[in-house]
């Protein structure tokens, strides 16, 4: 092979392995965004405070609705010895980490006296797919979210399927088919505080001078029959027109209007979190899924296209991570600022009401003039 044929043998082989990083790159990117969080993950943890490492084994089920993340995690030596904890947690949108933390303790089994007191946790990992059909979660961990403390190495595998059956499992097996319903996701939650709040089961009324037959009950506490748990209820999920229509609009503040065009800047308020909006314009939608950040989404309104009153609607497509959908708009008019605090929720939306000032409508009819 001579020199020439060689360069270019290296040079294919070079353009090859950057494309295969690419591809893999995008592969994550698409897929961070859709859903392959959710489901189930299974790794090793050490959550021994001590010099001597003591390795638990973790199963997490996660699941994903918008940049938001709920589930529950087991902590387990063996499937009959365990403790369960609810998780909540997110994904930034921004550097596409993966977020969440033990959120309340649900139940123990055989796990002694440290079932409700063993140190919580917080992860942040970040998602990666190293081959065809692996996905992995690698980060770390912090106890009680102290950030004193030593930080855990998190390695998390996802599995086909999980070790633990709880409530989750509805979610996951109908996940495509409506399972993903909000609606479905807040019951879950709902049972899971409900779950919380029981009573711990009393020790056994076994007759000990008679093991074979148990004690009877005292008279004056009845046994009451617990209800059946209300199975989720899926319902389609409302498109960006239906939630427009159905929720009440509150006006935030009225605008006047002059000159040529308008510039609006909308802006996440407070603590970046996911917030995901649209802007209906007199009653049109004007723009979608628009994701807010510390920097400004830029739209341009012509004066000369809009009518003497016209009303803005800004419509949360989720809440983000922190409750309500929250943003800051700010409006250029005429080298004039406005500034406006917008809050829309699952019931609510925000509206802007623009007006044209007698000089704007004069300089109108003169150029139609």
């Amino acid at each position: 092979m001579n020199g020439v044929n060689l360069i270019l043998v290296m040079r294919f082989r070079k353009h090859i392995k950057s494309l295969l990083l690419l591809t893999c790159v995008q592969l994550i990117l698409v897929m961070g965004y859709t859903q392959p969080l959710t489901g189930v993950w299974q790794g090793k943890i050490n959550k021994q405070t001590g010099l001597l490492p003591k390795y638990d084994n973790l199963e997490l089920k996660l699941i994903r609705n918008g940049d938001s993340l709920s589930g529950s995690v087991y902590y387990y030596t063996s499937k009959d010895a365990f403790s369960r904890f609810r998780i909540k947690g997110y994904v930034n949108p921004f550097d596409g980490t993966v977020t969440w933390w033990d959120d309340t303790f649900i139940e123990s089994k055989n796990q002694g006296n440290n079932k409700q007191t063993a140190s919580t946790l917080h992860f942040v990992t970040d998602f990666n797919c190293p081959g065809e059909g692996i996905m992995k979660l690698d980060g770390e961990a912090e106890k009680n979210n102290d950030k004193s403390q030593k930080k855990i190495p998190v390695h998390l595998v996802k599995v086909d399927e999980p070790l633990f059956a709880d409530e989750w499992d509805y979610v996951l097996e109908h996940f495509s088919t409506g399972g993903n319903d909000p609606a479905v996701i807040d019951s879950i939650e709902k049972l899971l505080i409900v779950k919380n709040t029981e009573p711990a089961k009393k020790e056994s009324t076994q007759n000990p001078s008679n093991p074979k037959k148990p004690a009877p009950a005292p008279a004056s506490n009845p046994i009451v029959l617990k209800p059946e748990p209300i199975k989720p209820v899926t319902k389609p999920a409302l498109t960006i027109e239906e939630m427009f229509v159905t929720r009440k609009k509150v006006l935030v503040t009225e605008i006047p209007i002059s000159g040529d065009s308008i510039e609006l800047r909308f802006y996440d308020h407070a603590e970046i979190d996911g917030d995901s909006i649209s802007l209906f314009l007199n009653n049109k939608l004007l723009q979608k899924n628009i994701l807010l950040k510390a920097t400004p989404y830029i739209v341009k309104l012509p004066v000369t296209e809009l009518g003497e009153n016209n009303e803005l609607i800004m419509v949360a497509e989720n809440l983000g991570s922190i409750p309500p959908n929250t943003s800051l708009m700010i409006a250029y008019i005429n080298d004039i600022r406005y500034e406006a605090r917008l809050e829309s929720t699952e019931n609510s939306s925000a509206m802007i009401r623009f007006f044209k000032t007698t000089q704007a409508v004069n300089k109108m009819d003169a150029k139609q003039d």
